[in-house]
């Protein structure tokens, strides 16, 4: 294979390895083939020591680069599972934005260390999902966190990220054959709503890949779902009160339709704005109503130093004019610019993914550029073409092979549990479980309600209680519970 380009890391000597194998014996060939398991995975990749841990772990974890499609490079953390690697499944994790690093989903929700608030020290997991799983994180698209491409360019849109994923995947199974067998899941959350979906389209037509289903955690399924039920969300909890229901009634309803989406109307457009204020830029955390704002009360946009700091990903209401107008005012702003999600606090994070030392550990080439948790000009110039879901979900689940699991923290508002229940609910599929609480033992406490379910045919849809965005960082043992009772094939 030649290119032009400059090999990330690691691949140079994997194309090497590719020509020497190539001129191979058919025999050696096959008794390579026949090698141990272990002896496959890629050592350069290997993390060997990881700064940070008290004692380091008895699984095996790498870190390095993926090809993603065109010139990208796509950083992945891969750990194996504590027990059975080898007859575990892997479930790659993307987390969204878009824009937004999966290694947050590792270090601060469901990874097998988490980061401590020092920045410097990781604690166990009790309920890390690699207890159960082989798990991959995949920092995409590239210009997201450690992930680069060779020719600087990272404006993207919906199907050049499950193209450039999908083919970040098939590098995987190439760098450990070993699993090529193994059960694989997609999973994520938020904009991952739509990553996961559209990449799993490309993945159902690729038979060397064992595709079993997806998870999405409070994903973006549907806009208009979304804004829509996001408005009586908002006011069934107390946040619009009466007068502004009522004027949202008259000015945005009709024959009991209410179409809080697209609404022209201008005095509808009014009130929106004024639910949009409130919603999302009053102080209230958007990702868990009852939870406090780290920081206390932002301001859309804050200086940091030399860095403009914006707190928004804009993912509720993108059709309100004024929301349209400022984002092309951000984008013409230019100077140094980070996106950080709103009311979150992630320099414990950047403070200890920036340290050289784990960066060294982590193999990432010295000329890249600061982690960020969330890349601003990826967020800002992604094209989003995908409105809905649906049809991604009608082609999986057509197929009748895959299970879905669509999950919700009932208490998130930046993609509210309605909005994603009446996505699943319009695909019209026929109910095999009726809704119904399923349950969790929480400690000494015994058994808890720890949501409510409803299946149909390959799919259920959950919620999780007093769960916000980031699942498993707000309700660990009820995540956890769930995310092994999926893999299982048990009933939730």
């Amino acid at each position: 294979m030649t290119s032009s380009r400059r090999a990330p890391p690691g691949h140079q000597r994997r194309e090497e390895a590719e020509m020497v194998r190539a001129a191979l014996s058919p025999l050696l060939l096959l008794l390579l083939t026949w090698a141990p398991r272990n002896h496959a995975a890629p050592s350069q990749d290997k993390i060997a020591s990881l700064p940070g841990l008290a004692k380091q772990p008895s699984f095996r974890q790498y870190s390095g680069y993926l090809r993603g499609s065109g010139s990208k490079h796509l950083h992945y953390w891969f750990v194996e599972a504590q027990k059975d690697p080898e007859n575990s499944p892997v479930v790659l994790w993307l987390n969204g934005g878009p824009g937004c690093s999966s290694l947050d989903g590792l270090l601060t929700e469901h990874g097998p260390f988490l980061i401590q608030p020092d920045g410097t020290t990781l604690e166990y997991n009790p309920y890390s999902w690699n207890l159960v799983a082989n798990m991959l994180y995949l920092e995409s698209p590239a210009g997201v966190g450690f992930s680069y491409s060779d020719d600087k360019h990272y404006v993207t849109n919906d199907t050049e990220v499950a193209q450039s994923n999908y083919e970040a995947l098939k590098d995987f199974f190439c760098l450990f054959p070993e699993y090529k067998n193994n059960e694989l899941f997609l999973t994520g959350e938020s904009y991952a709503g739509v990553y996961i979906p559209s990449l799993a389209v490309l993945v159902m037509q690729d038979p060397s890949m064992n595709l079993q289903g997806l998870a999405v955690g409070n994903g973006l399924s549907s806009y208009e779902q979304n804004d829509n039920s996001l408005v009586y969300f908002a006011y069934y909890h107390g946040l619009l009160g009466n007068r502004l229901w009522s004027s949202l009634q008259t000015h945005c309803c009709s024959e009991g339709k209410c179409n809080f989406y697209d609404n022209k109307d201008p005095d509808c457009v009014e009130h929106l704005n004024e639910v949009s204020h409130i919603v999302g830029s009053s102080g209230l955390n958007i990702y868990n109503l009852y939870a406090p704002c780290a920081g206390g009360v932002p301001g859309h946009i804050r200086k940091e130093k030399n860095t403009v700091v914006i707190h928004d990903l804009g993912n509720i209401f993108t059709r309100l004019p004024l929301k349209q107008a400022w984002y092309q005012t951000l984008l013409r702003s230019g100077g140094k610019t980070r996106l950080d999600p709103p009311c979150t606090n992630s320099t414990a994070m950047s403070t200890y993914l920036n340290n050289l030392g784990v960066r060294k550990a982590l193999h990432i080439p010295a000329q890249l550029p600061e982690w960020d948790v969330c890349n601003f000009f990826v967020n800002l110039q992604y094209r989003r073409i995908y409105q809905t879901m649906n049809t991604q979900y009608l082609k999986l689940l057509s197929s009748q092979k895959y299970r879905i699991l669509v999950y919700n923290g009932d208490v998130d508002m930046a993609c509210n549990f309605m909005g994603d229940e009446w996505f699943v609910d319009s695909l019209n599929l026929k109910m095999e479980v009726q809704r119904r609480p399923w349950l969790v033992k929480l400690g000494e406490s015994g058994e808890q309600i720890a949501g409510f379910v409803k299946e149909s045919t390959n799919i259920a849809f959950l919620t999780i209680k007093g769960a916000g965005h980031m699942v498993p960082t707000d309700k660990p043992e009820a995540a956890f519970a769930m995310f092994s009772r999926f893999l299982k094939k048990q009933p939730y």
